[in-house]
Parts: C-alpha cells; structure tokens; sequence
C-alpha cells in the first residue's frame, strides 16, 4: 500500500486506513470529486457535501457519504480530526489492502 508521501491521500493502519479529505460544505451535491494535490505538496481526497458546516451536519455527511462510496457501513468511517476545518482525517476500519483498492478505483472514476 502506497502511503500519502507517495501521491495517494491515504495510509494504511493496523485497523483500516487513514484517510486526507478536503471538504466543501454547501457544495450543491454530495460527490467525491477525485484526489487533488494542495500546494503544499499533500494529496487529499476532494469531497463536497450539499450539508451547511453547522453543529457537524457537514461532517456527518462526509462520513457517510464515504461510508457509501466503500459500501461499508456507517460504523466503519470515523473523523479522526479536523472536526472544524476544511482538511479532515478520517479513519476507516477494515481491510487496508481492500479498502485502498476501493479508493484508488473511486479516485480513477473521476
């Protein structure tokens, strides 16, 4: 598994990944809108959510939204930090090797 340093927004943990996202409350639609590079160098999965960032109606709706892009359950997506910026981690329990294929193939759709 390819960590973050190598080009990919996510890093394999004992329990699952770890997973960058830059989130857009208020973005018009609930969508994943691929991997950006920011300026800094780190790659983050780009998100936006039709959710205003209010009483974290917008983090709910990230979890699942990625929730549901895996097709894992709910309970299986946590926000790990950055509860109240726009860059979050996420952590997301299961199989590394598997969840990383599911992103890497959502990441290729867009």
């Amino acid at each position: 598994m390819t960590s973050a340093a190598g080009g990919l927004p996510w890093t394999a943990t004992a329990d699952g990944l770890r997973l960058s996202v830059r989130l857009t409350p208020r973005g018009g639609r609930d969508a994943i809108d691929g991997i950006e590079i920011l300026s800094d160098g780190r790659p983050v999965l780009q998100a936006r959510v039709r959710a205003a960032p209010s009483e974290g109606e917008a983090n709910a709706a990230l979890l699942a939204l990625i929730a549901h892009a895996l097709d894992l359950p709910r309970s299986a997506v946590t926000l790990a930090a950055g509860a109240s910026a726009r860059l979050k981690t996420v952590a997301i329990a299961g199989d590394p090797a598997d969840l990383g294929a599911r992103l890497a193939a959502i990441g290729d759709r867009r």
